[in-house]
């Protein structure tokens, strides 16, 4: 295994994960730089596995390298786990973070601080270069804040506090987040995983 595609158009993404793999001897490129930039996936599963196999899957039936994909989203308890695989577009428009958050606070007006309970969850599907499919998942659990706090990252980090801190992402800084987040503990995953992959 000498190169490694990450199904995404997101280049601090793939600097993430260069950073976590910098010391086993693969080569993380993205779909950009191997000219799959235009391939866009339509990621209408029920499940983030599911979304994130769907678009390693567009990309492993094109070109013979190992592949990842990856999808998250925030699931809270007192929502049925919503809004979970919806996570970038619960108010209806893709992306929209602003309104994603105020609907989350719409929608737990009512809930009591010791009832919202959620963690983020960050899912990697891996095609090796013989096609098989490896599903590894990363967890951070939390509760959510009754307001905004912070201007640090991205989506519902204003209003996520992991467990164990009084500060919510969107405050702390970028080296405690990286440390704890669901994304950081599914890349280490996947570390684990490669590293397996190569000794066999």
């Amino acid at each position: 295994m000498k190169k490694l595609i990450f199904a995404t158009g997101n280049e601090n993404k793939v600097k993430e994960i260069q950073e976590i793999l910098k010391d086993i001897n693969i080569e993380v490129l993205s779909k950009k730089e191997i000219g799959f930039e235009d391939l866009e996936v339509v990621e209408d599963g029920d499940t983030l596995f599911e979304n994130s196999k769907k678009k390693a899957l567009a990309l492993a039936n094109k070109i013979d390298y190992a592949i990842i994909a990856d999808d998250s989203g925030l699931f809270v308890d007192a929502l049925n786990d919503k809004p979970g695989v919806h996570s970038s577009r619960y108010a209806g428009e893709e992306g929209n973070d602003d309104r994603n958050n105020e609907k989350l606070l719409k929608d737990l007006e009512e809930i009591k601080e010791e009832d919202r309970t959620a963690r983020f969850k960050a899912v990697i599907t891996l095609i090796t270069e013989d096609k098989e499919i490896y599903e590894i998942e990363g967890i951070c659990e939390g509760h959510i804040d009754f307001q905004l706090k912070g201007s640090n990252g991205f989506g519902y980090d204003p209003l996520f506090i992991p467990e164990g801190y009084s500060k919510s992402f969107g405050e702390l800084s970028d080296e405690i987040k990286n440390k704890i987040s669901h994304r950081y503990k599914a890349l280490l995953e996947l570390k684990e995983k490669l590293e397996e992959l190569i000794r066999s």
